[in-house]
């Protein structure tokens, strides 16, 4: 086992929680706050991580307009939220919250509006005592906060067609029953309101964190349990300090017995796409480990400018479907082997959705089984992997290699699944499959060798003369006709360098080159390149389907 960095507060925690072979634990549904309108984990965009104070009317509208064009919306995103530094610094005379007069000078009502009528919903920031973050930590002037005005605040914020608010404590004062006692007030005064706000609530700001030492299920719709997190896999973090995504995930293991419908543990707004920190393999791992938790997916990033492989990431529909799932359940961490872990749960149609997760800087190897994942005993399983939608069918063992910072991510069902053209390729001469070096399917990189596993990355699909590995097709590199082309992964296109005849002699022959798939030098380790070279049906040439 590694040793790991925790925070205080999750040490005490993780005390009880599960370590490897543990089996998923029966939950009970832990009761709501009455009156929640948050069924399912809310799905918006919110300012803060990608612009901070730097806000205004322009850039929200800018935002709500992008999430209908991007297909966000569609997706079932709904809530565009504004963070911090929208306030003017003083109220009015009669003690009522106004919008910054510079930076929305058309007023909160008619951003709301705008918003409203691009088919979205309105969020807006706020915190329960004297000051927000941003004047606690002197980013803006002025004491606005709600103490003393929480009704008020509220019904300004009905007033002006708030569908969800962020209350962040931003105070180094009180208890945990203070905190109680004042999150409980703003609750009840939104519900005065009449109208259906999502209340999403903050105790852990400029004060010792409780967001994971109290079930705050009564008291709110969704509760932060973290510190904030910041656009890093891992930050170190034992105390008051930014939290990567492996320091949450600690966090936030023990605490599944806490969430569901109208109650929602929330390890933080996405960091996906934000300032291009994030690999496409660690973006996806970050979403699906928040689908894990039924976590609500409030993404951070400049959904205005965002690149292709970013937006494919945020509105995947096996992804979000198995975070919206009707059951509502945190997954359980059922297994710990050092730097990988299994994460599973049932889902409402019987189904289980299994989280392979590889926290290491090196490409290892995940297993678990269909049983230890919360499936009954049957004779057969299938699994189909939410970002390569490679359908396999197995016995009960569920493996593969995850590359690193990565998640391979099933959903599991009982019975064999329909026939499909999906099938691992065994070298003949070496024993081992065709396989993507490191585990890492991006563009441009080489085609290997691999132990047969049954991993994501040695899945190929047949596709009208393409061989598909996690939605990258096998490709010549460059065009390449000659002996020693390097044979690779590339984004699928028309190009007949990526179109494969499949011999009877079980070679694989390029159609551009007249070339066949090559283990170089008749090697047989791992990791061994392939190429393209003169046909000659050797056994380093011959392929069987698995």
């Amino acid at each position: 086992m590694r040793t790991r960095v925790r925070p205080l507060t999750a040490t005490i925690a993780l005390a009880v929680t599960a370590l490897a072979g543990t089996p998923l634990v029966p939950v009970s549904p832990a009761s709501a706050a009455a009156g929640s309108p948050a069924v399912r984990p809310p799905l918006g965009w919110n300012s803060w991580n990608t612009f901070g104070c730097d806000i205004n009317e322009s850039k929200i509208r800018a935002a709500a307009d992008a999430m209908v064009s991007s297909g966000m919306s569609a997706a079932g995103y709904q809530y565009v939220v504004v963070d911090d530094c929208w306030q003017a610094t003083t109220r009015d005379a009669s003690g009522n919250l106004r919008g910054d007069g510079d930076r929305f000078p058309s007023g909160m009502k008619a951003l709301g509006d705008y918003i409203h009528g691009k088919g979205l919903k309105f969020g807006i920031y706020q915190a329960p005592r004297e000051q927000t973050c941003a004047q606690y930590f002197n980013s803006i002037g002025g004491a606005t906060g709600a103490l003393g005005h929480e009704q008020q605040d509220a019904n300004t914020f009905a007033s002006w067609g708030v569908d969800y608010l962020k209350y962040d404590w931003c105070s180094p004062w009180g208890t945990l029953d203070d905190q109680i006692a004042s999150f409980s007030t703003m609750r009840d005064a939104l519900r005065a309101t009449g109208r259906p706000i999502v209340y999403s609530i903050n105790p852990n700001s400029a004060h010792a964190n409780t967001g994971a030492l109290y079930n705050w299920s009564s008291v709110a719709d969704m509760w932060r349990t973290t510190e904030d997190i910041t656009d890093s896999w891992s930050t170190g973090c034992a105390g008051d300090c930014f939290m990567g995504i492996t320091e949450i995930l600690d966090v936030q293991a023990p605490l599944y017995s806490w969430a569901g419908p109208q109650h929602w543990n929330d390890p933080d707004m996405l960091e996906v796409g934000v300032h291009g920190t994030f690999t496409p393999t660690e973006n996806r791992a970050h979403l699906s480990m928040w689908a894990m938790m039924a976590a609500p997916l409030i993404a951070g990033n400049d959904i205005t400018s965002m690149p292709a492989d970013v937006r494919t990431v945020l509105i995947n529909p096996d992804v979000l479907a198995i975070d919206q799932d009707s059951a509502g359940r945190q997954a359980q961490r059922v297994s710990d082997s050092g730097e990988t872990e299994v994460w599973a749960k049932t889902l409402s149609d019987g189904s289980a959705a299994v989280a392979l997760l590889n926290r290491s800087a090196a490409t290892a190897t995940v297993s678990t089984t269909a049983t230890a994942a919360g499936m009954p005993a049957a004779s057969g399983y299938h699994t189909y992997e939410v970002w390569t939608q490679a359908i396999r069918n197995t016995t009960g063992a569920i493996s593969a290699t995850v590359p690193p910072h990565g998640v391979v991510m099933y959903r599991v069902r009982t019975g064999s699944a329909i026939a499909t053209d999906s099938f691992s390729l065994r070298g003949a001469g070496s024993g081992r499959c065709l396989d993507v070096l490191g585990g890492a399917p991006n563009d441009g990189t080489q085609a290997v060798i691999w132990d047969c596993n049954g991993g994501f990355t040695q899945v190929v699909t047949a596709v009208s003369g393409q061989l598909r590995i996690s939605g990258k097709c096998l490709d010549a590199e460059g065009n390449g006709t000659v002996n020693g082309t390097r044979v690779i992964v590339w984004t699928c296109g028309a190009g007949t360098n990526q179109q494969w005849a499949m011999q009877d002699d079980g070679t694989i022959r390029g159609v551009q080159s007249g070339r066949c798939i090559d283990v170089n030098e008749a090697a047989t380790a791992n990791n061994t390149p392939l190429i393209l070279w003169t046909c000659s049906a050797a056994a380093n040439q011959r392929w069987g389907r698995l």
